[in-house]
């Protein structure tokens, strides 16, 4: 049996706990299966962006006729683009092992639970004063073996010539913006009408309406039977109507949800409690039902971004480490689709509100107060607001348009700090910056909460 002061099973977001715990002396034991850093650089965000980001330059090129420019793409070097993101996908796991110094141990394998205090990794046990679960999640299980799931993309060692896509969520329409951009044949399949169905209806409406003038969406379409031949998928389609489709493509790419990771862990042989999605069950300061063993990011299932597994990972760090015996309770959980067009959106969307029959006052402002927003020649860019009209607190904004995730920290700042939607109307704006649309939509939102007031 190996002793040490603290195990983490899962070497992503809970690296930079094992590196803060070994630069204070202490003895650990990270366990990864795959490459150190997890998801998030290896198969999630961060190449998912870097994709992302030649998509852009693309539709940059094939809308240039909105400025009176006549543009045209002569050649989408391919090959090219995924080896760049591949190179830098492998040199991630170095980078993150020469982060720790020599009191932490990495241990290559799937650890597992013998008892409550105990672990054992590749034939060996380890026992540990604290021990933190950050297994994460992965995306559910394609129905056919032949087919993608998002963990297939990166490292891409076959790039197809066509390809279907199903799912509506935010991996979806992401992935699909990207293959349809560089000049493959891309069809998103999807089961009902609406895309990205979590985000306010006001935006997702929009959404629809500008992600559909360049990607080919299947809607209220299911696959009822699938064929596999001669490397090449035959998909019979199902819509709505009854009607019958073939649709052929080289790959099939299933971006339908996640799932908890929580069955690799034996947890039968432990007192640690699961919820009724499998995730594993935790109190206000991240332990689990067994004392001293903690939880954090995915696999927890609560707030399934990297963000906030980072926040909570930095947290924990100081509850175990620095005698902060605090709950962590967050303010608010922001978001951001990084597509054509891009969403960033905190808080509650008006959907929910109507639910929760609490009182609020919406606005839906467009940015064209702003003359750089103007420049950008396009018209769909909305700021939607959702205040409490007597606190005149911001219980939701809602974005749509260009660097809309870098522009919500402003409101993110308003919200952290001292949450009153006033301070936005107040503040001194970089004129004409893009971000003076949220001035106009403060001063606007402002004259709705003065008129509800007046009224009731």
């Amino acid at each position: 049996m190996k002793e040490f002061d603290l195990i983490i099973i899962g070497g992503g977001r809970a690296t930079s706990l094992a590196k803060k715990a070994g630069k204070l002396g202490k003895k650990v034991a990270l366990i990864e299966k795959d490459a150190l850093g997890g998801t998030c650089p290896n198969r999630g965000c961060v190449p998912s962006k870097l994709l992302i980001g030649y998509a852009h330059a693309v539709r940059n090129v094939q809308e240039a006729h909105r400025h009176f420019i006549d543009a045209t793409i002569n050649h989408i070097d391919v090959e090219k683009i995924f080896k760049k993101t591949n190179d830098y996908i492998a040199k991630i796991d170095g980078i993150y092992e020469k982060k720790f110094n020599e009191n932490v141990t990495v241990f290559r394998g799937t650890g597992s639970f013998v008892s409550n205090k105990v672990i054992e990794v590749n034939n060996e046990l380890l026992t540990a004063q604290h021990i933190v679960i950050a297994t994460g999640s992965r995306p559910v299980e394609a129905p056919h073996e032949k087919a993608w799931s998002s963990d297939d993309i990166f490292p891409l060692k076959h790039i197809p010539h066509s390809i279907a896509i199903v799912g509506s969520g935010f991996i979806a329409v992401e992935l699909a913006n990207f293959f349809d951009a560089i000049g493959i044949a891309t069809k998103l399949l999807v089961r009902g009408d609406t895309l990205l169905s979590h985000e306010d209806e006001t935006i997702s409406a929009v959404f629809k309406e500008e992600f559909t003038k360049n990607v080919d969406v299947a809607f209220n379409t299911s696959i009822q039977q699938t064929r596999y031949e001669n490397n090449q998928f035959e998909l019979t389609l199902e819509n709505t109507q009854g009607e019958l489709l073939l649709h052929t493509c080289e790959v099939v790419l299933y971006a339908t949800g996640r799932q908890s990771n929580s069955d690799t862990l034996n947890l039968a042989n432990t007192t640690i409690e699961l919820n009724d999605k499998s995730y594993i069950k935790r109190n206000a300061f991240f332990e689990t039902t067994a004392k001293d063993v903690f939880v954090v990011g995915d696999a927890a299932g609560e707030n399934m971004l990297q963000h906030a597994a980072a926040y909570e990972i930095n947290h924990l760090g100081k509850y175990l480490y620095e005698d902060e015996k605090k709950a962590l309770v967050f303010k608010y959980m922001p978001h951001a689709v990084f597509c054509e067009p891009e969403i960033a959106s905190v808080g509650i969307s008006e959907q929910a509100a109507k639910k929760s029959k609490m009182e609020y006052i919406s606005t839906t402002t467009n940015w064209l107060a702003s003359a750089k927003a103007e420049s950008l020649r396009i018209k769909y860019p909305i700021t939607k607001l959702i205040v409490n009209p007597y606190t005149y607190e911001i219980l939701g904004c809602h974005m749509i348009g260009p660097e809309s995730s870098t522009m919500i920290h402003q409101v993110l700042t308003v919200m952290h700090l001292n949450n009153d939607i006033r301070h936005l109307k107040e503040m001194l704006y970089i004129h004409p910056a893009v971000n003076e649309a949220l001035l106009f939509a403060s001063v606007e939102c402002i004259k709705a909460i003065e008129k509800y007031k007046e009224a009731n």
